[in-house]
């Protein structure tokens, strides 16, 4: 495009930054705006819906295409870029324009991407932005993947290796879909199991960025290096990453990408933490969308989901962590026991919960203010809100002191009250600060002198004239002597001809008039000077003070992000001391054991949606002695679905350390949490309603072991009902002698021959939801109760649903009609193709496969064969016996 263009000064210049930074869309400062051209120019104006313009309008030469937005309003179009997926270069003049010798200087300062967005106004601020990378590396079946996430905003810094022949990429893709990065790096180098990999993850995660990398980066030994000396250490080991080798290339690839996009320091990323699988309650991609933890299964919104119920936080941080710790919840006894302890201590004490709670809800996102700080980009507002946070501390401090729970005592100890930062950002800051850097006010008067002369020039300058004036003329004792000003000689004094003896010495004549003579005085220039640049001088030295103060900020991160995470902690607890109050939640007992033993248990999201009292509790027991696998019957609607996927909450919930929706509880630790709810395509993935069946069904039957908890919903109706029935036969079976021990499940089914599964089986039992029929209706009790159900209702459960009544009434006779045998398998009546209307009785449900053979009609042929004694016959009653059984035959 620009081959045959005579490019200005100001586009070679545009083109030698763009291709330093061609994936990106070039933010180019001129002046008051951020333009952009080419190609950048045309993206860009369809995505913001800016009006597409262009350079050279006057000449016969091709026109540049060209966009351009105002930079104070960019915020705002960032954003729009950013959501469609774009990486955006902001580049700045780095130099006076008035002092620029020829074109002004200009350099990118940050690069903005989906994964690495700082600025406020583009976050949410309850969720952590990632930024992902992955690596593999294969050797022959074996695949050693590399994962690393980091949120620049807080300075979380996340590192996994996984090498498993089978499993390795979709624990990748888990962990994918557990921490939903905005941005993916990758090795421009192909590899088909990434590529395999961040297809799914593409469908999985709608808008996802996929930034590639040169493949020369990914090196171990420089990756290494560069982190070694970025933490200051000389080992990794430290960290808990001994041995890592693909988790170190991706991490190290992560680093290096901040680097080179925030071009500031990244003090703030003071750690990085393994992914440690082994000590965390997992719970799979399709588990944590069937329990809805996160957002909804229908629409994925937020509410409705169990964050939704049990973010009570008052902070920013706060929630960030309740989220964390719902999606890696415990599985280490002590530290469970050490959140419920210090959540009974809240919820036992009302009125400290409630006072730390106001003094939080005062506090400010710590975490991102201080990102903002060390990456350059926090402004007078962010420093007036670091302020004010930071006076919430002694307070708090004085209200933790009282709150003799170990944990608190444990944040008591640790939080610095960071009394120093606080008195530095008080005295320096105005309380009045604006967003901007350059148009002043953003230091307060008092605390730089130099500042404060400035101000006092510009304020009293007038004042500070007529004062020079009056001192000078009792000076000289020229009574009419006066200050004047021209845009030539700046400030004069003037003095009539008539006392022109009177002038000193040390004044300089600068100009003769017909009447006066003008004249200056180094005094006079020295104000001049002062009055003149006391306007620039004042926006200059309050930026380089604010620089300064930030600075001093940035280098103290590691004190004030250590006090984000410890206040994060304590808002974490006492939002669940806060939801068991207002919910009445109870404390579990969580141990070792296996037992699971959930009395009076709600489903916490379910019973929000009802009125108070109507929601109807249940009790489940589960073991590995003698009630292990639970076969639950019942019609649909009934609540089949609630009681499953409430054990498996409350479950989840007391290993994060919450109190519990039930009356009381004993949990016994669960490793896995593994779900089979509902029937529903997986389109983003091109599935069937069978095959999602299916492949959650395999998952689960790999990976669950005794420790797990497994919840069973309709298995095997996605296909025919004798398959189905096999599959959820066999299924049953499998879960009841995995291992030698089995595995506890809730297993839900419309298919009643399950429930022989208990005469085979000492450790399956019978549950059912209890309904009354009331004339041709059903009563849903929601209540569920020993013993299987007779019945399915489904035809009660259609009028309910608002099936018309005539449907409803039709679907009766004809169910009526098949149990009494008048119709055949192709739903017919006999009468209607039979050549002889003639009765035959038939087995009532003739689609319905039973696993035993049923008690047979009596013969009337085999009770003549069992009546015979064959060595007593003789040939005469032999041929009676043969013609008798013929006419048996005959009829």
């Amino acid at each position: 495009m620009t081959a045959n263009l005579k490019l200005t000064p100001m586009l070679q210049q545009y083109l030698e930054i763009k291709e330093q930074h061609k994936d990106t869309i070039l933010f180019y400062r001129m002046g008051d705006f951020y333009e952009m051209f080419f190609d950048d120019a045309e993206v860009a104006s369809k995505i913001l819906g800016i009006t597409l313009t262009s350079r050279n309008n006057k000449s016969d030469a091709p026109k540049v295409p060209m966009c351009g937005i105002p930079f104070h309003a960019a915020q705002a179009y960032l954003a729009k870029l950013v959501r469609a997926g774009k990486r955006v270069a902001i580049c700045e003049q780095v130099e006076n324009p008035a002092e620029a010798k020829g074109i002004v200087k200009r350099e990118v300062v940050r690069v903005v991407s989906p994964g690495v967005i700082t600025d406020d106004g583009l976050l949410d601020d309850k969720d952590n932005n990632y930024v992902c990378s992955i690596c593999c590396d294969i050797s022959g079946a074996r695949a050693l993947f590399g994962l690393s996430f980091l949120d620049a905003t807080t300075g979380e810094f996340l590192v996994g290796e996984f090498i498993d022949e089978d499993q390795s990429a979709e624990i990748v893709l888990d962990q994918l879909t557990r921490l939903t990065p905005s941005e993916i790096l990758i090795s421009d180098k192909e590899n088909q199991l990434i590529n395999e990999l961040l297809d799914t993850a593409q469908i999985l995660l709608p808008g996802l960025c996929v930034t590639t990398r040169s493949s020369s980066l990914f090196h171990k030994a420089t990756l290494e290096q560069q982190m070694l000396e970025h933490f200051q250490v000389t080992t990794l080991d430290g960290f808990g990453c001994s041995g890592y080798t693909q988790g170190i290339v991706a991490a190290g690839v992560l680093l290096d990408y901040i680097v080179e996009t925030q071009k500031a320091g990244i003090d703030h990323i003071s750690k990085v933490v393994p992914l440690d699988l082994e000590t965390i309650l997992q719970i799979d991609d399709s588990s944590r969308r069937n329990l809805e933890l996160t957002q909804t299964l229908i629409g994925g919104k937020r509410d409705g989901s169990l964050l939704s119920v049990m973010d009570q936080t008052c902070t920013p941080m706060g929630a960030r962590m309740l989220k964390q710790n719902l999606l890696f919840p415990l599985q280490d006894l002590s530290r469970i026991k050490l959140r419920l302890n210090a959540v009974e201590f809240l919820f036992g004490h009302p009125t400290l919960r409630q006072q730390l709670r106001e003094q939080l809800d005062s506090v400010y996102d710590i975490e991102r203010l201080t990102s903002r700080m060390i990456l350059g980009s926090a402004n007078g507002k962010d420093m007036l809100a670091l302020d004010h946070s930071l006076a919430r501390l002694p307070d708090l401090l004085a209200t933790l002191a009282k709150c003799p729970a170990d944990k608190l005592i444990e944040l008591h100890e640790n939080l610095d009250p960071l009394e120093d930062l606080h008195e530095l950002l008080n005295q320096a800051i105005n309380p009045e600060a604006p967003i901007t850097l350059r148009d002043g006010n953003l230091i307060r008067e008092g605390y730089n002198a130099e500042l404060d002369e400035l101000i006092a020039i510009q304020r009293d300058g007038k004042q500070t004239i007529l004062q020079l004036e009056s001192s000078e003329r009792k000076a000289t004792g020229i009574a009419k002597l006066k200050v004047g000003f021209n845009k030539v000689f700046g400030y004069f004094f003037e003095v009539s001809k008539l006392h022109s003896e009177k002038v000193p010495d040390y004044y300089i004549r600068k100009q003769t008039l017909v009447n006066a003579e003008r004249f200056i005085t180094p005094e006079l220039k020295e104000f001049e000077n002062k009055v003149l640049g006391a306007q620039d001088r004042r926006l200059e030295l309050e930026y380089d003070l604010f620089i300064e103060v930030r600075n001093h900020m940035a280098a103290h991160s590691g004190r004030l992000l250590s006090t984000a995470q410890l206040l994060a902690k304590l808002d974490f607890l006492c939002s669940l001391a806060e939801i068991a109050h207002k919910y009445k939640y109870s404390r579990p007992t969580v141990t070792e054991g296996d037992l699971i033993q959930v009395t009076e248990g709600r489903h916490p999201v379910i019973e929000r949606s009802l009125p108070a009292g109507k929601f109807v509790p249940n009790n489940v027991h589960l073991d590995q002695a003698d009630q292990q696998l639970l076969i639950i019957t019942g019609p649909n609607m009934a609540g089949k679905s609630t009681v499953l996927r409430q054990t498996a909450l409350i479950v989840l919930m007391a290993q994060m350390g919450s109190f519990v929706p039930a009356e009381c509880a004993e949990i016994g630790i669960v490793d896995k949490i593994f779900t089979r709810v509902g029937a529903m395509d997986d389109l983003r993935r091109g599935q069937s309603t069978f095959m999602v069946e299916m492949s959650e069904t395999a998952n689960i039957l790999n990976n669950a072991t005794p420790k797990s908890l497994v919840i069973l919903d309709e298995i095997g109706r996605g296909t025919s009902t004798y398959d189905g029935l096999s599959i959820a036969w066999a299924v049953a079976e499998d879960l009841v002698q995995k291992d030698g021990q089995g595995v506890k499940t809730l297993f839900a089914t419309h298919y009643h021959e399950l429930t022989d599964l208990t005469s085979t089986m000492p450790r399956v039992k019978n549950f059912s939801i209890a309904v009354r029929e009331w004339n041709d209706s059903i009563i849903f009790l929601h209540k569920l109760v020993k013993g299987s159900a007779n019945r399915s209702y489904g035809i009660q459960v259609a009028g309910l649903a608002g099936v018309p009544q005539d449907v409803v009434a039709r679907a009766g006779e004809i169910l009526t009609n098949i149990e009494r045998g008048e119709f055949d398998h192709a739903g017919l009546p006999r009468i209607a193709h039979s050549v002889k209307p003639k009765t035959t009785k038939r087995k009532a449900h003739p689609d319905q496969l039973s696993l035993f053979r049923p008690p047979a009609e009596p013969d009337p042929v085999k009770e003549v064969l069992d009546e015979l004694d064959a060595d007593e016959l003789t040939p005469k009653m032999a041929l009676d016996v043969i013609y008798k059984l013929k006419e048996l035959m005959r009829n």
